[in-house]
């Protein structure tokens, strides 16, 4: 039998989801950051065996929304869950749940398992769970993907809902703004990093090399200054990163250009929130 259909992966921001994702599919899929709230937008990562095609929603955290962008993410988790087949709620097992957390869970009129993640950190708080995991070793990931084909349409025949090679949905121009955004994400003050958006102005592919030219959003400026570094030295250490995960995606070489652009409260315009592909 192959089993294929779609999966969506909801939670409390950093539940691990981004990570579940990249581990399942084994693929840079969505970036990962430390700080809440990293993912904006629902991003497809593709599972591919000879038995089954998964498509697992990651998406952003479940949160309270403040501004037009929190109430976009909401939005896209909302549409996520009404679509696919399964939802997998995932908890945090670091972290002790909360009543209105276990009556999010209890109120998803989806089918859904409840993954309590992180299992290889000693911390573990307990909590009732259909299964444990662990991105980072691996552990229980295979027992994972045989409870949701339970869960998914069986076929006498391979049928495949994308192409069997591709493992995402977003572009290329999509992937490498989410890296550099990652990176900006990753070397900023806590405060920043909500306020930062990456938007690509070029994107010139040629036989031998790519050429990249992308901002970097901010909402103040004074935050302008602290995203250049001294001396330019952050907005050099993200191109640098950035660069070498390009070439390596495109394999072609690659000239990149980061600019640092102040927009002012753009998280409460709807319309530059579309521009940016949130």
């Amino acid at each position: 039998m192959f089993y294929s259909g779609y999966v969506a992966l909801i939670g409390k921001p950093n539940a691990g989801k981004s990570s579940l994702v990249n581990a399942l599919v084994g693929e840079k899929v969505a970036i990962i950051s430390r700080k809440p709230q990293t993912t904006r937008d629902n991003i497809l990562g593709i599972y591919n065996r000879e038995d089954c095609q998964i498509i697992f929603v990651d998406t952003p955290g479940v949160h309270h929304s403040k501004n037009s962008l929190d109430r976009s993410m909401m939005k896209n988790v909302r549409s996520a869950i009404a679509g696919v087949d399964l939802v997998l709620y995932l908890v945090d097992g670091t972290t002790t749940i909360d009543d209105e957390e276990r009556d999010y869970i209890n109120h998803i009129s989806s089918d859904k398992l409840v993954v309590r993640t992180k299992i290889d950190i000693s911390s573990q708080k307990p909590f009732d769970s259909d299964v444990e995991v662990s991105s980072k070793t691996g552990e229980n990931l295979d027992k994972l993907i045989g409870l949701i084909k339970g869960y998914l349409a069986a076929h006498d025949k391979p049928f495949y809902i994308y192409p069997p090679d591709y493992y995402t949905d977003k572009s290329i121009k999509f992937i490498i703004a989410e890296e550099i955004r990652e990176n900006a994400l990753n070397n900023l003050e806590r405060e920043i990093p909500h306020g930062v958006a990456v938007e690509i102005i070029r994107f010139d592919e040629r036989d031998d090399i790519v050429y990249i030219d992308a901002d970097i959003v901010c909402e103040q400026e004074s935050h302008k200054g602290i995203i250049i570094g001294k001396g330019g030295s952050l907005l050099k250490k993200i191109g640098m990163n950035v660069r070498a995960f390009s070439e390596k995606l495109l394999d072609k070489k690659v000239m990149l250009k980061l600019f640092v652009k102040v927009e002012k409260d753009w998280r409460n315009k709807p319309q530059k929130i579309k521009n940016l592909g949130y």
